[in-house]
């Protein structure tokens, strides 16, 4: 049985275990920086998901509120599962590839 590591953040630790070296709790992963919170909208990718968050801006010219949306591509570690709607944490980390940054650390409920 693998030893789960203490990343720092406050959350609840996943059940499962795995064998990634680039996952936070299992692995030698570590993380820093930006948290946030956002839906999944693609698992296409082998160990990578798409991350959407949706907020608002307000523009002075027309004096409304705007819909913008980011969407960032972040690592998802063998010992967290995750499907397409879920609402989930990532946390900011060393770059992983070319455009991912990102580590899921937490499914919310």
């Amino acid at each position: 049985m693998m030893v789960t590591r203490d990343i720092g953040v406050v959350e609840k630790v996943p059940e499962g275990t795995c064998e990634d070296r680039k996952c936070p709790y299992h692995g030698t992963l570590s993380v820093r920086g930006q948290s946030i919170y956002g839906t999944v909208v693609s698992t296409r990718m082998k160990g990578t998901v798409i991350v959407e968050k949706e907020y608002s801006r307000f523009d002075p010219k027309y004096e409304r509120y705007q819909r913008r949306r980011s969407r960032y591509p972040a690592h998802l570690p063998g010992c967290i599962s995750v499907a397409e709607g879920d609402t989930v944490r990532i946390m900011e980390c060393r770059p992983l590839s070319k455009t991912v940054n990102f580590v899921v650390i937490e499914r919310r409920e």
